[in-house]
């Protein structure tokens, strides 16, 4: 990390922290003040997301629906699977607060990032203790990606979106996977609602 004088707030991100076993001792054993902010959406839409992304670079993979479950009939789903472990906040939250307060936890909305990019960027600033500066005139909504765009990037007179990558068309899932997922990850939802005092209305 580069040296942080004072008045300045150095960050960095890196999507794995939060289920990474070790990744809270170790920043931890860094400095214990530092804030952390973590964006989290549905997790059956964040499992899906991620498959899509998978399957973009490696177009060979099985369905969703066949990783999804160790055993079909029975609707068991398989928890090995990254993409469906990742959504199990409570579990890898509950590893966070054995080495972090949760006033020093964020919970960033995904789904509010998208419907009203400046309130949720508002709840950033303040709890990083800056001016809110960024409101809702530096945004414009993106139809073709379905999110919303700075209007104009930092030092460019150009607006700036989020890269290729993001946005992409998810796969049709059954609706009978779906409601499958949404009943698995209910009770975690609830669990991590309680822990972080925020209900993310992912039912």
């Amino acid at each position: 990390m580069p040296k942080t004088l004072e008045g300045q707030i150095t960050m960095e991100k890196t999507p794995s922290y939060f289920v990474t076993r070790e990744a809270p001792a170790r920043i931890s054993a860094m400095s214990r003040d530092t804030k952390l902010i973590v964006v989290v959406r549905d997790p059956v839409t964040r499992a899906i997301s991620d498959y899509t992304q998978t399957l973009s670079k490696n177009p060979d993979i099985p369905t969703f629906e066949s990783l999804t479950f160790r055993n079909r009939t029975m609707g068991l789903i398989d928890t090995s699977w990254s993409a469906i472990q990742i959504g199990i906040y409570a579990k890898h939250l509950d590893n966070w607060l054995q080495y972090f307060p949760m006033g020093q936890i964020l919970f960033v909305s995904g789904e509010r990032l998208i419907s009203d990019p400046a309130g949720e960027l508002g709840r950033v600033q303040d709890f990083l203790g800056l001016k809110r500066i960024i409101t809702d005139k530096h945004f414009y909504f993106n139809q073709t990606k379905g999110f919303p765009c700075l209007k104009k990037a930092e030092g460019s007179s150009k607006p700036h979106c989020l890269g290729k990558t993001k946005g992409r068309t998810h796969p049709n899932i059954h609706p009978e996977v779906v409601q499958r997922l949404q009943d698995f990850y209910r009770p975690f939802n609830m669990k991590f609602y309680q822990m972080t005092g925020h209900n993310f209305g992912w039912d």
